[in-house]
């Protein structure tokens, strides 16, 4: 059966920035039939649920790997770290379990992929990936944004 990794809070698992889950029923359907690995990489990297919101400032998740912009939360703490450990931890289970393929939370600051706040926390969108998208697309895992959310 073909794997694939799920951000977790689309599984239920409240472990979005407010404390929340997100499934949808679109997202359901995109994962019958498969071998679902649900994995939150701002869990996983460190950060407590609930926790400030963050945003990517200066670039998307590719600059933040290339160490040109950074993760801050609504006060200004930089938990860059948090989120490119919590990236290398999603890419470690995908491989790990022969995950080819990852169905993301679209906007977020990890798991955003074709458009992630711009930073200002003013709720603008930029086209850009977060920095597990990015992180997961380099190393050959397909990313796809969830339905529905």
């Amino acid at each position: 059966m073909e794997s694939v990794l799920v951000s977790a809070c689309l599984r239920g698992v409240p472990c979005r920035f407010d404390g929340r889950a997100k499934a949808a029923a679109e997202v359901d359907a995109v994962l019958a039939g498969r071998a679902v690995v649900p994995f939150c990489p701002e869990a996983a990297g460190g950060l407590p649920t609930p926790r400030r919101p963050a945003e990517l400032v200066g670039g998307d998740g590719h600059d933040v790997l290339d160490g040109t912009a950074r993760v801050v939360d609504d006060t200004g703490r930089d938990v860059t770290a948090a989120f490119v450990d919590g990236a290398h931890r999603a890419l470690a289970k995908a491989r790990a379990t022969g995950c080819a393929e990852a169905v993301l939370m679209p906007r977020s600051p990890s798991c955003g992929c074709g458009a992630v706040y711009d930073g200002s926390f003013s709720g603008e969108l930029v086209p850009g990936d977060g920095v597990t998208a990015a992180l997961l697309e380099r190393n050959g895992v397909a990313v796809r944004r969830a339905p529905g959310v």
